[in-house]
């Protein structure tokens, strides 16, 4: 639950918002995609490797490898944040520790997929809060997010595509984001990658 002595997400949006970098808000760039599978967390990957090779302290909050070994070998030259573990119908669920984060407070730090719905227990309900928060302590945050989960454009992807999904971030959080990066995969490559992934994890 979200303690009451914290600014709630919406709070620290608004101050987001209206602050500019130089006053300690942390930069947002999304690896933005069409459809899963493009290769959002891979290009944040090999986005930060060269961040790094370039001086740059860079930590990794959370990340999804989808059973991806190529995606999975970045992930391991990289520092990882020890997730955080909550019961959840009596499975034990990780999740990006929030408080972790901002005890290490790093220049930059990765958290994927953007619209995910936390465990409940956890601070925050959504993960866009998370780095809501990471913004406003001042931390650089690289994150992923499809066309979809977009909460104005979720109704007109699913007409299009006859796929609604679930988990979305507000028209506002997005806006915030100080730079964008296009992750694009021609039709027959996405599919191929994605029938691969499915063989490897069943």
């Amino acid at each position: 639950m979200m303690s009451t002595d914290r600014p709630s997400p919406e709070a620290w949006l608004a101050v987001a918002k209206t602050e500019e970098p130089q006053a300690g808000r942390g930069s947002l760039k999304i690896f933005f995609g069409y459809a899963a599978g493009v290769g959002k967390t891979y290009a944040m990957l090999e986005n930060a490797h060269r961040a790094k090779a370039a001086g740059r302290e860079v930590v990794i909050g959370y990340v999804e490898p989808h059973a991806r070994p190529e995606t999975q070998a970045l992930v391991a030259e990289l520092e990882l944040l020890p997730t955080k573990e909550f019961d959840y119908r009596g499975v034990k669920v990780r999740e990006f520790d929030i408080d972790g984060a901002l005890a290490r407070h790093p220049d930059l730090m990765l958290v994927d997929e953007l619209a995910h719905t936390n465990a409940e227990g956890a601070r925050h309900t959504k993960r866009w809060q998370d780095v809501v928060e990471l913004l406003a302590a001042g931390i650089k945050v690289w994150t992923t997010l499809n066309v979809q989960h977009i909460e104005s454009l979720n109704d007109v992807v699913g007409q299009v595509t006859g796929i609604v999904v679930r988990e979305t971030i507000p028209d506002s959080t997005f806006e915030t984001a100080d730079e964008l990066e296009l992750v694009d995969l021609p039709p027959e490559e996405l599919l191929s990658r994605l029938s691969t992934t499915e063989r490897m994890t069943t």
